[in-house]
């Protein structure tokens, strides 16, 4: 009965990770076209975006990312999954793993925007929004799936869903333009 409770705070975890991972880069985009407004503007936009995003980043998202962690990998321990490990689990470990690379990568924009430092524009940004996006879906197709799904075909997909995803961004981003 306690696997039960772990795998559901588990999962509630994971799902506020990800709701601030993907606001998070909102407020990164929303912080950089702040910054192509005049004064006084931009400066009362940035303040307040900058304020939002500390709130997000050390109120939800990482203490998210921890507790995720830890009911995760209490899950592996409670259901004895290491012994042996299930290939399917390998690769969803390994694009864990990448979240969190990505998380951390985030936190290092997160750093620069609160000092004030912009490395991107508001694209670049909008395109690094939807590398979460490419790890939720991998992440939960190797859960619900395990081993049922074809690498092959599960490659296949995420390479044709990021194709469409940049086709989007750079449809948006015309339409955008074309109503400024």
């Amino acid at each position: 009965m306690s696997y039960l409770y772990v795998k559901a705070l588990h999962i509630i975890f994971v799902v506020t990770w990800f709701a601030g991972l993907f606001y998070i880069v909102r407020l990164f985009i929303y912080y950089a076209e702040a910054a192509e407004k005049p004064e006084p503007e931009r400066a009362i936009l940035q303040k307040q975006f900058s304020l939002m995003q500390k709130r997000l980043w050390y109120g939800i998202t990482w203490p998210s990312a921890i507790l995720t962690l830890i009911f995760g990998t209490s899950i592996v321990i409670i259901l004895n999954l290491y012994d042996p490990f299930p290939s399917w689990l390998i690769w969803k470990i390994a694009f864990v793993l990448g979240l969190y690379v990505y998380h951390f990568l985030c936190h290092a924009i997160f750093k620069q925007q609160q000092q004030g430092i912009l490395k991107y524009n508001s694209t670049q940004l909008r395109i690094w929004n939807e590398v979460a996006t490419l790890f939720l879906i991998s992440i939960v197709f190797l859960v619900v799936l395990k081993s049922s799904l074809s690498m092959l075909w599960g490659i296949v997909g995420l390479i044709l869903f990021s194709a469409i995803l940049m086709l989007a961004i750079r449809i948006y981003k015309k339409v955008r333009e074309g109503k400024s």
